[in-house]
C-alpha cells in the first residue's frame, strides 16, 4: 500500500495547486473525496458479500451435517425398532417369557419392601420426641402455607400456630 505522509500530502497539494489552479482545485477535491468514498463503500459492500457467502457456505455444511446426524440417528432407532419387534413376535409365537416383566416371586419381593420402608420410615420419624422436636425446631406438624406466612411476618405480636 501506498505509504502517504503529511508531508507527502503537502507537496501533493502544492503541486496539485500549481497545475490545478486556485479556481478549480476546490471541484476536484470534491470530486476526488466523493470518488475516494465511494471505492471505500464498494470495496465494504464486496467485503461484505465475500463474508456473507462464506457464512452461508458454513450454514449449508452445517445443515449437511446434521442431516446426515439425523439420519443415522433414525437408521439407529428404526434398526432397534425392528429387532424389539422381531423379539417380540419370536417371544408370542414360542410362547417365551419376554424380558422385563415381572415373576410372581419378583411381585412378592416388592410387596415386602415396600412393607418395610413403611415400617422404617415410621420408626424413623417416630423415634424422636414430641419435646425434643420443640425445643430444637424440628417439625411437630404440618402447617399450611398461608399459616406459615401468618406466623413468621414480620410484625405480627403473636407466634402462635393454629393448631
Amino acid at each position: 500500500m501506498i505509504d502517504l505522509g503529511l508531508t507527502k500530502l503537502a507537496i501533493i497539494g502544492v503541486v496539485a495547486l500549481i497545475v490545478i489552479g486556485p479556481e478549480k482545485l476546490p471541484r476536484v477535491a470534491r470530486m476526488a473525496g466523493t470518488l475516494y468514498g465511494r471505492a471505500q463503500r464498494y470495496l465494504h459492500e464486496v467485503k461484505s458479500e465475500v463474508s456473507r457467502e462464506i457464512e452461508l457456505d458454513e450454514l449449508r455444511s452445517l445443515h449437511q451435517e446434521v442431516k446426515n446426524s439425523a439420519q443415522s440417528i433414525r437408521d439407529d432407532v428404526q434398526s432397534t425398532i425392528s429387532g424389539s419387534m422381531e423379539e417380540v413376535e419370536h417371544a408370542l409365537r414360542h410362547d417365551v417369557p419376554v424380558a422385563g416383566t415381572p415373576s410372581p416371586a419378583t411381585i412378592s419381593d416388592l410387596e415386602r419392601k415396600a412393607k418395610d420402608f413403611r415400617r422404617n420410615k415410621l420408626v424413623r420419624t417416630s423415634a424422636i420426641p414430641a419435646w425434643y422436636k420443640q425445643r430444637h425446631g424440628g417439625k411437630t406438624h404440618v402447617i399450611s402455607g398461608a399459616a406459615r406466612v401468618r406466623r413468621f411476618r414480620p410484625g405480627v405480636k403473636s407466634n402462635t400456630s393454629f393448631f
